[in-house]
């Protein structure tokens, strides 16, 4: 009977183990209402866990992921002020990261602020997802950027292996197009999640997308072996950037793929050659503005 029992909670607990290595997501989450007076903290606390169990325990994708190889990322919701008892508005931050084959070194892949955020939350009401209908703007919002991180990592380890996943974040903004929330309209901004997906699937943007490929799989996995040669493959991919800054200057695309990965060039080059160093520079101030300082740093090789 003992051995029975200790076989039956072995399996259970094996069962338990693989569902929960199952799922794509190591998601931390973070609800800030501090700004908010006279919140009650046990609304955002419970906001956080229902966060939490959303994202992290749900299977996103029709892949079987071991725990080691779940994508690490964040979502941190800050929140500013009270639109009625049960509605906030602030921003959303969300950000992933990526392992270097070989290494102990991980790489930024998106860090996106979303300040179009205004949710409703009641307390103990389950978030849910149905892909065809807009699930209001909480549960909306969180699985568009669920598919966002998914379209990204896929993209870094095979040539645009994310397009499904950019497909189902741009079916979720197709249902909100209804919605009174903003940040889902393409007349709105051009600054939002309507033009990030829909950019993202655009022809015009392909060389964007050939290098999240290019510059974590062809360029820092292959590090460890050659780093001469991986820093010339992300070289000639940041070159093809061009084209998008020529007939798109200041694409909101281009400006989160450098928010996440500015500091990062900036490091990546200082131990270039000089030549190198100013043949990218160069390209990076003229399509990257904004990080100029940066780009000047790396010049000088500091």
């Amino acid at each position: 009977m003992k051995l029975i029992k200790g076989l039956l909670i072995f399996c259970l607990l094996t069962f338990f183990a693989l569902r929960s290595s199952a799922q794509e997501l190591n998601c931390t989450v973070t609800v800030n209402a501090q700004q908010i007076e006279g919140s009650e903290k046990v609304i955002f606390e419970e906001m956080q866990k229902a966060i939490y169990e959303f994202v992290n325990s749900k299977k996103w994708t029709s892949d079987t992921y071991e725990t080691h190889e779940k994508i690490e990322c964040s979502m941190q919701l800050t929140f500013e002020k009270r639109e009625s008892n049960n509605s906030f508005s602030g921003s959303i931050q969300i950000q992933a990261r990526r392992p270097v084959y070989n290494s102990s070194f991980h790489t930024p892949l998106v860090n996106i602020l979303d300040k179009n955020f205004s949710i409703t939350y009641n307390q103990f009401e389950p978030l849910q997802y149905n892909e065809s209908s807009y699930n209001g703007e909480l549960p909306s919002i969180l699985s568009y950027y669920v598919y966002m991180i998914l379209g990204y990592d896929y993209d870094s380890f095979s040539e645009k292996g994310g397009t499904p996943f950019f497909q189902q974040a741009q079916k979720i903004v197709n249902n909100a197009q209804n919605a009174p929330a903003v940040g889902w309209k393409a007349f709105e901004d051009d600054n939002n999640r309507y033009w990030l997906v829909e950019n993202a699937l655009n022809n015009r943007f392909e060389p964007l997308r050939k290098l999240y490929y290019d510059y974590h799989r062809m360029g820092f996995d292959m590090m460890a072996e050659d780093v001469e040669k991986g820093r010339g493959r992300i070289t000639q991919s940041l070159k093809r950037l061009l084209s998008i800054h020529t007939n798109q200057p200041g694409s909101y695309n281009l400006q989160v793929f450098f928010n996440a990965k500015s500091s990062e060039i900036e490091n990546l080059y200082s131990k270039a050659s000089a030549e190198e160093r100013a043949e990218v520079a160069e390209l990076l101030i003229r399509i990257d503005p904004g990080n100029t300082r940066k780009y000047q740093r790396m010049l000088k090789g500091e």
